[in-house]
């Protein structure tokens, strides 16, 4: 039990009600991802895109030689604020003196300076999230993105998926491509193809394909600079890429195409009857996407958002988890019937907070087997010490829900598909 409630919900319930709605045609159903899905690896020894707290130590390790000096000023400038140093509040930094500092100097850099440092700092970011090139078969293969692909392959659904993601990676694209899976991302044209914002606004356009909306950028996305208007097109270079890069700018800049296009497209997709939004990898931390949201929900009584929320973090004693009564996201989900939080040891469903509990001990009779989906506490005997359960042992029926790790929740999905079809989706 977590923090004195006594309100359990039951994750077979929970799961069993998901799954309903991952197999009805009815329901309109996208998912949308956040970073934590491109960091998720199912084989060790992948490459991953790091997460914030590993691209800033990576940045922090490769940055010029001349930039060493004022990047520690503005380390220890950032220390002891609320918001901390990270590669986030590093660049919104930087951006707030390209502002102001006029002809001056700060941090023994002029303004020019300051550009150059920010421009290095993203040339960085870029590296780090081109992790698909050098990709093989066998890598392709071993991706979770691979997986997730075969999953919405073989589903064949009457409403065709609609992805949403922050990241700027390909594995989506290079899992769905991999297996010939159609999908469409508001491009159009073959040279140089351009941003069809017009096609956004239809959610009728190509009905079977599924859709892919990279709502902070992509890799490959450039401002035209021909004479026949201001477009975005996709081109492969790596040159003036049109990203959304973490910092306060983020803000302002999703108001641009073709971010803004794409933020309407999220707002529309829920104002639809039986929509279903499933967020992975996402902690509700950029206020200009939940706004969005949150704002269609409140305008329709029947779609709902799942939020599989990671928050388990490992300390030298042990683990903490970060879904509490005090944090933003379950006063976000108490605040809202429609947006239900599935922790890994707590969650919000239907406006109140509990903590994962089975009703029943599992057995071989179940549907669907437990250990997919939750991982149990070890069994404790008459003065509390976990051990081995033989026989009859006091069985406390709680544990951790594991599918906010997204390697496990894209294996919850395969789980749907009988194996001679998953199987066959490989071989076309």
């Amino acid at each position: 039990m977590s923090e004195g409630t006594s309100l359990y919900f039951d994750p077979s319930e929970t799961v069993r009600g998901i799954q309903q709605l991952l197999v009805s045609d009815k329901k309109k159903i996208a998912f949308f991802f956040g970073a934590g899905t491109s960091f998720a690896g199912r084989t060790k020894g992948l490459p991953y895109v790091p997460a914030i707290a590993e691209m800033t130590e990576k940045v922090e390790t490769e940055i010029d030689r001349k930039y060493t000096s004022a990047l520690a000023d503005i380390k220890a400038e950032l220390a002891n604020t609320p918001i901390g140093f990270n590669v986030e509040t590093l660049l919104s930094n930087i951006e707030d003196k390209i502002r102001i500092i006029g002809l001056g100097t700060l941090n023994n850099l002029k303004k020019n300076d300051f550009v150059e440092f920010e421009n290095h700092i993203k040339d960085i970011i870029r590296q780090k999230v081109s992790i698909h090139e050098g990709f093989d078969e066998n890598t392709t293969k071993q991706l979770v993105q691979h997986d997730f692909a075969k999953w919405i392959k073989a589903a064949d659904r009457k409403h065709a998926v609609e992805i949403f993601t922050t990241n700027y990676d390909y594995l989506i694209e290079i899992g769905l491509e991999s297996l010939d899976v159609p999908y469409y991302d508001g491009f159009t044209g073959s040279y140089e193809p351009f941003f069809n914002a017009t096609s956004l606004e239809d959610m009728d356009y190509l009905p079977r394909q599924t859709k892919l909306w990279k709502i902070h950028g992509s890799l490959g996305l450039h401002e035209s600079k021909l004479n026949y208007g201001n477009k975005i097109i996709r081109k492969n270079s790596d040159s003036e890429v049109l990203l959304v890069y973490p910092s306060m700018l983020k803000y302002s800049n999703s108001k641009k195409m073709p971010y803004a296009a794409y933020m309407d497209r999220l707002y529309s997709f829920l104002k639809q009857d039986d929509a279903v939004l499933f967020i992975c990898g996402y902690s509700f931390g950029d206020e200009h996407i939940n706004e969005r949201i949150f704002s269609a929900l409140s305008t329709n009584s029947t779609s709902h958002v799942f939020a599989f929320y990671y928050d388990v973090v490992k300390e030298n004693d042990g683990k903490k988890y970060m879904l509490t009564e005090d944090s933003k996201l379950v006063q976000i989900a108490t605040e809202n019937r429609r947006v239900s939080v599935l922790g890994m040891r707590n969650a919000v469903l239907g406006a109140r907070r509990g903590t994962w509990k089975l009703k029943r001990e599992p057995d071989k009779n179940d549907t669907l087997n437990v250990a997919l989906y939750f991982d149990e506490d070890a069994p404790f005997n008459d003065i509390g010490m976990s051990y081995e359960k033989k026989g009859d042992e006091f069985w406390t029926g709680e544990g951790e829900f594991s599918l906010p790790d997204f390697v496990r929740f894209v294996i919850f999905l395969k789980e749907m598909i009988h194996d001679n079809e998953w199987e066959n989706v490989d071989n076309g």
